[in-house]
């Protein structure tokens, strides 16, 4: 009987041990996870925005993110923007309210972390103990405003749609006036050889340079993709096509609909759209989000 149980004793050890060795694991490697999808994402963003190894990012660039909520208390919803604030010398955050006929509601100080604000549970706690009980939080979405220096640069915002398959994950990149700087694909689960095409240089720089106006109306059309064009759109570094022509060519194809990919029209069709309702959204909202920064004097760095 004494030999049972010592056995026992050593089994359960041996199961506490391995069981904290593989939850180690698997926090050390989540965080590791984490910290590279960051740093692609970061990679990506920069890249949009026209940087690189060979071309850094000046030390006056800096990105600001805001993060959007849908507020529910009781039976009324609002929209609250938790933004980033300087104060004192003190980097700290706020969280302004606005219904949704674009009134300012009120804003509230939220004490968290810098470092951990990327993480939602973070955020959701924080936002929580603000704002008070009662009230419930849905995330909704991020948006990346840049600046160099004193002077807004661009905007960055994830996004997610429907796909022909599932969703795909995008990061759309935005000058000032809303015209399209850059889009990138970051997941889908569209078919090889078809909807998958959605990566290709010659389909996704098709949005670029495009403005908000041209986005509006942009639709999607089976017509073969001209040859001239598709030379433009996957020109690296400009040896294929010249710098001047390349311009050029983006100025001339600016307000025309995207070429769908061949045998995909539904993929295209999906991106078109996920990226029209992405920059439309987007500008009118941040419309609104200005004007009440403006009107009720919050100091925000961007």
């Amino acid at each position: 009987m004494k030999d049972i149980f010592t056995i026992i004793l050593r089994l359960t050890v041996a199961c506490l041990l391995a069981g904290v060795v593989m939850g180690t694991t698997f926090v050390l490697t989540n965080q590791a996870k984490k910290d590279n999808a960051l740093r692609h994402e970061q990679q990506v963003m920069l890249s949009l925005l026209g940087y690189s190894s060979k071309n850094p990012a000046p030390p006056t660039v800096a990105m600001h993110e805001i993060y959007r909520y849908l507020v529910t208390d009781n039976t009324t919803q609002t929209m609250g923007y938790l933004l980033p604030v300087a104060e004192g010398g003190h980097d700290a955050f706020v969280f302004v309210g606005i219904d949704l006929d674009g009134k300012f509601i009120g804003k509230t100080p939220v004490a968290i972390d810098p470092e951990k604000v990327r993480e939602e549970e973070e955020r959701t706690r924080a936002l929580l103990a603000a704002i008070g009980d009662g009230k419930a939080l849905r995330y909704a979405d991020q948006t990346i405003v840049v600046t160099n220096g004193q002077q807004r640069l661009a905007y960055l915002l994830p996004g997610k749609f429907p796909g022909f398959k599932t969703f795909i994950s995008v990061i759309l990149a935005l000058d000032q006036d809303f015209t399209i700087r850059g889009l990138e694909i970051m997941e889908h689960e569209e078919d090889p050889g078809l909807g998958a095409e959605i990566v290709q240089k010659y389909f996704k720089n098709q949005f670029k340079a495009k403005p908000i106006e041209a986005v509006r109306k942009l639709d999607v059309v089976k017509t073969p993709l001209p040859e001239e064009y598709r030379k433009a759109l996957e020109a690296d570094t400009r040896e294929q096509v010249g710098k001047d022509e390349v311009a050029k060519i983006e100025e001339q194809y600016k307000d025309k609909d995207i070429y769908a990919l061949t045998g995909a029209t539904i993929s295209s069709r999906s991106v078109t759209n996920g990226v029209k309702a992405i920059v439309q959204k987007f500008a009118y909202r941040i419309g609104i989000l200005d004007k009440v920064l403006a009107e009720q004097q919050i100091a925000v760095p961007f």
